[in-house]
């Protein structure tokens, strides 16, 4: 059945009061139930909520989108509210609360009683670092129990667990020392302590490290969870592989915002907000753009004599400023791309500057050449033969091709340079790779392509 048939069919059973609802959620997925809610008003969803359980509630919340999280949380009373939250894993509720208003969060988790305090310590760690975003929904055993047993309490208590394919083992002061796969747990003997098959090279990150590195640790070692420890080694959660994806699709999604100078627009959906405030995140960086094309026209304006002596100057400023422009961005996209996924660490980005140096000289011959044959060969060309006939072709070629040359080298350094510079101050280099350099690009091209033509014209 289609998703607007399920819609249709849900909004048939609500409106009937049908009692089966419920049932029909069993054969429904949690993601698709909660793309539907999201076609649902108000009275609608929270008649839906009412009728679900608890369990089932908490499954599509964690599917929505943050905003939507908090729309329908608004909608429920505060008992129904704080039931659903205990339903949720404890890193999804502890963002949920985090995106409500303080008042209305401290009353929910007063409501919410014995897991309260686990949200708490959850919610003290900044939203975008690895206590951030792990859960304490994990399954940990200590080193002198053996496989019967733990193979025992997995059954009691996986239900409540994030995930059961890892097991961490800890020593009496839950010190993270060991961890065994599920297959290393059921394969092992009886009567055999966690200490003898457990591995003992664990891969884990600090509690304060940023998501973003987390996604690489996970990413290298092809982990289905990640644990998180303090500075002493204390085993305080983990982190899953589908925290992870959601983590890569926002920095992602973080990274196209700044290379066109726009911002995420947070707490609502696109189609949702406000004119106002997708103005207001976007033409900042537009207003740069605009002086900068300011700043690109007092540049031709100032070689005005050199244009109105030789009018087919202006036939290739479209053709040399978009390729530097091309370059630019080819460097600095490959630059930030490189930089994001660790493939540029921090000690080869100079080095890497470097190397793209002697790229763009190659592409720079290249381009030039090419132009150069092009310009030469103008005059033979009806609709501009009356334009270059005055000139000479070899010269224009020489011009054209040498700017071309120059204005792709420095494309590419300008492409590499800006965003690695806002790198080495700790700042994303993304924001760099967008307006900044376009609009640094457009004025050096020009510049380049107009002293060049100046100092030569004479030969024409």
């Amino acid at each position: 059945m289609s998703l607007q048939k399920t819609l249709q069919k849900i909004l048939q059973m609500l409106k009937e009061r049908d009692t089966n609802l419920e049932e029909f959620f069993q054969n429904l997925h949690p993601s698709d139930f909660a793309e539907i809610v999201e076609d649902l008003d108000d009275e609608q969803k929270r008649e839906l909520f009412e009728i679900l359980s608890d369990e089932e509630a908490a499954l599509v919340l964690q599917e929505m989108e943050d905003f939507d999280q908090v729309d329908l949380i608004r909608l429920l009373n505060k008992k129904r509210a704080s039931a659903i939250l205990k339903e949720m894993s404890s890193d999804d509720a502890a963002d949920l609360l985090g995106e409500l208003p303080e008042s209305q969060a401290k009353e929910l988790l007063t409501l919410i009683e014995e897991d309260a305090e686990e949200i708490r310590d959850l919610m003290s760690y900044p939203e975008d670092s690895a206590g951030g975003i792990m859960t304490t929904e994990f399954i940990s055993f200590p080193e002198t129990m053996r496989v019967e047993e733990a193979i025992r309490r997995l059954r009691e208590i996986a239900p409540e667990a994030e995930t059961v394919y890892y097991v961490y083992v800890v020593d009496e002061e839950t010190r993270l020392i060991g961890v065994l796969s599920l297959r290393d747990l059921i394969s092992a003997a009886d009567g055999t302590p966690l200490a003898e098959i457990m591995r003992r090279n664990v891969i884990s990150v600090p509690v304060e490290m940023d998501q973003e590195e987390v996604a690489k640790v996970v990413s290298k070692y092809d982990l289905l969870a990640v644990p998180v420890v303090d500075e002493r080694q204390h085993l305080l959660g983990i982190i899953t592989v589908d925290d992870i994806l959601d983590v890569i699709e926002e920095e992602a999604t973080e990274d196209i915002y700044r290379r066109v100078g726009a911002v995420e627009l947070e707490g609502v959906g696109l189609v949702e907000a406000a004119v106002p405030n997708i103005i207001r995140r976007r033409l900042p960086w537009l207003i740069i753009t605009l002086f900068g094309g300011m700043l690109s026209g007092s540049v031709i304006g100032a070689f005005e004599q050199t244009l109105q002596a030789v009018v087919v100057l202006a036939i290739f400023i479209p053709v040399i400023m978009d390729m530097g422009g091309n370059v630019a961005a080819q460097s600095s996209t490959v630059f930030v791309r490189g930089v994001a996924t660790g493939e540029i660490e921090a000690t080869e980005r100079w080095r890497y500057f470097f190397k793209e140096i002697k790229v763009g000289m190659a592409m720079g011959l290249v381009c030039g050449f090419t132009i150069a044959v092009v310009a030469s060969f103008l005059r033979y060309l009806p609709f501009l033969s009356g334009a270059v006939s005055t000139v000479n072709a070899t010269v224009l070629g020489v011009i054209v091709g040498t700017a071309m040359f120059t204005t792709v080298l420095v494309g590419a350094i300008i492409g590499t340079l800006v965003p690695l510079l806002f790198s080495q101050r700790g700042i994303d280099p993304a924001y760099a790779s967008g307006p900044l350099v376009t609009t640094i690009k457009d004025v050096t091209g020009l510049l380049i392509y107009f002293s060049i033509a100046t100092a030569l014209m004479r030969f024409l």
